[in-house]
């Protein structure tokens, strides 16, 4: 079921999005008088359409070919491929004939619409929501380093006060893309040193492998203080209670929450003997595990402070474009990581496969599908511009050197650039749709 709920969320998130994407150059192209020929979710190859109607001299419909979607303006050299066209006259409602300024314009309208959809989810999810998150001035136990944090110098109980020199005031900032993306220098607090760790420029590389847990945990470290222990089970059997703190695990020493449950283990299914202090008078207590080795009880999270900032309906936007100009942001400060060699594109590129189980997730939940759907909003915006035929990016590099020269580049030019960009396209979908089978079948 929840590869359904993936599926569905995926298909549901970028058809929205590509929709509002071509309505984008749609409404350009017809702001400025230009005859727009058909506007289609997916693609109709070969002619084969799941369905379709006309309106006026347009043609709407669904295609079979789930790539993208697309609208057909008439006079461009675009992934119809209708050089025929191109051969008759130029007519004036075609965009050929229009200067190259209005052109540039229905070639941004794509883009521009998905960076306002992307600050407008931001901005309404802000506004609903809030924002929540975990003050980093209360993590007094530190953070639980996984295997990539301890190879770079973390350890257990570390608190991290500042990344390049500036306070760290969520705890979240520490799993964030300003210390991810790497040649990081973090400040940590250790007993009473303090010392800089530095996150090597290809940390991403292992994370896309192992997960932001292996990096550092998203919960921080809780004191081994016992918040609660429902009746019934091993734990409240043996007499612990709550406000108890567990000393000792079978006589190895524990101090943190994650020391416990790491020794817990160690003994499913069998008694253990654990030293408690209760009111400052040191305990023995023997605890029969189950077969999983879980005892029932609850760790004292309230040394946690979670903090939640409102905002009212103005105040939230400009939130929101910061959230969009940041996604923004990552995504070309990753592709200047992937074109540099820091990291592998294997590593960077996520196909559809990736997103529906990582970005959208297994279970149907409104915040978490309009937030994902807001970060590809952003995420395709920047991917359109890149500068390769038959994207957006490219065209509206060719419409600057016209507009340079002072000439139109040729239709043979054209037509040729845009079989290219068709080709790198491809290849990028046969590489990013394999890469997503290998990661989801053969590293997990």
């Amino acid at each position: 079921m929840s590869g359904l709920i993936m599926a569905a969320q995926l298909l549901l998130g970028l058809s929205i999005l590509v929709i509002l994407h071509e309505l984008g150059h749609f409404l350009a192209a017809r702001a400025f008088g230009i005859k727009v020929e058909k506007f289609y979710l997916f693609f109709d190859a070969w002619g084969v359409k799941l369905f379709s109607f006309k309106k006026g001299d347009c043609e709407y419909g669904i295609g079979w070919l789930p790539l993208g979607g697309y609208v057909k303006i008439a006079g461009m050299i675009d992934e119809s491929m209708d050089t025929e066209q191109m051969q008759q006259p130029a007519q004036p409602w075609e965009f050929r004939s229009k200067p190259a300024w209005q052109r540039l314009i229905v070639m941004l309208g794509g883009v521009f619409v998905n960076i306002v959809v992307g600050i407008f989810i931001f901005w309404m999810l802000t506004f609903k929501y809030g924002e929540t998150y975990i003050a980093n001035s209360s993590v007094v136990s530190g953070i639980n380093p996984g295997s990539i944090g301890k190879e770079i110098g973390l350890q257990k109980g570390d608190r991290v006060i500042a990344v390049n020199g500036n306070k760290v005031i969520r705890f979240e900032e520490l799993i964030s893309s300003k210390v991810l993306l790497g040649n990081t220098n973090l400040t940590v607090v250790r007993g009473n040193k303090t010392i800089d760790i530095k996150v090597p420029d290809n940390i991403l590389n292992k994370v896309s492998d192992l997960g932001i847990e292996a990096f550092i945990s998203r919960k921080p470290l809780l004191t081994a203080t016992i918040d609660s222990v429902p009746p019934g089970l091993p734990a409240d059997k043996a007499g612990l209670k709550a406000g108890d703190r567990i000393v000792s695990v079978h006589s190895k020493p524990v101090k943190y929450d994650e020391d416990v449950k790491e020794e817990l283990t160690k003994y499913k299914g069998k008694t253990v003997d654990f030293k408690i202090n209760r009111s400052g008078q040191l305990l023995d207590v023997n605890v029969a595990l189950d077969t999983a080795g879980k005892m029932g009880l609850f760790f004292n999270a309230n040394e946690i402070k979670e903090e939640t900032l409102k905002y009212g309906f103005f105040a939230a936007l400009p939130v929101g474009i910061d959230q969009a100009w940041k996604t923004f942001s990552d995504n070309a400060k990753g592709i200047w990581k992937v074109v540099t060699g820091k990291i592998k594109p294997n590593k960077a590129f996520s196909g559809p496969v990736e997103i529906a189980r990582k970005v959208y997730g297994g279970e149907w939940i409104w915040a978490r599908f309009w937030a994902s759907t807001g970060f590809i909003s952003i995420a395709l915006a920047f991917m359109n511009l890149l500068p390769i035929p038959a994207l957006d990016g490219g065209h509206v590099v060719f419409l600057i050197i016209e507009m340079i020269k002072g000439k139109p580049l040729g239709d043979k030019f054209m037509e040729r650039a845009q079989i290219v960009g068709f080709v790198m396209l491809l290849s990028l979908m046969v590489f990013v749709l394999g890469n997503d089978i290998f990661k989801a079948f053969f590293k997990h």
